[in-house]
């Protein structure tokens, strides 16, 4: 038995089993948001793309990433673009805090600045450019062509071809 003297004490600590309880689920749900929230950023991934074969400092390379093949070649409806000033040589760009899944990547020296990759006829690029996997593709490349599958931090390589 506590003693009288005690027990208010005892009783201010613990509160009343409803509020123990209360603040046990409160508890418990804290923890599983922390969790929850810690298993998110662990799953994410950032990719590192070096972009090579750069051949003059004229305007910017772009390099854009997609998630789905709906929107391949779309610069409206890519995932992300990153644009860096053209440097001869190499460069690398940066995708951060992305999900784990499939993705494709355009890059392009955008030598006038005007945000697109320009085109022979409309058809034939006369920019330097290069694709993820850099494959070999005769005609307008699709996702497959270019897509890589991101689980962990990554590096790849896309080479320029002019």
């Amino acid at each position: 038995m506590i003693h009288m003297k005690y027990r208010h004490s005892v009783l201010s600590m613990v509160g009343t089993k409803r509020e123990t309880l209360e603040n046990l689920m409160r508890l418990k749900l804290l923890t599983g948001g922390i969790a929850l929230s810690l298993s998110a950023a662990v799953m994410a991934a950032d990719l590192s793309v070096e972009i090579g074969n750069i051949e003059h400092d004229k305007g910017q390379v772009r390099v854009v990433l997609y998630d789905n093949s709906d929107s391949f070649l779309n610069e409206e409806k890519s995932l992300v673009i990153q644009k860096s000033p053209a440097a001869v040589g190499t460069l690398t760009v940066n995708f951060n805090h992305l999900q784990p899944g499939d993705y494709a990547l355009v890059a392009y020296h955008d030598e006038d600045g005007d945000g697109k990759l320009d085109r022979f006829l409309g058809m034939i690029p006369s920019e330097g450019y290069g694709l993820s996997r850099n494959p070999k593709v005769f005609g307008k490349p699709d996702f497959n062509d270019a897509r890589i599958s991101l689980s962990d931090d990554d590096r790849i390589t896309i080479h320029l071809n002019y």
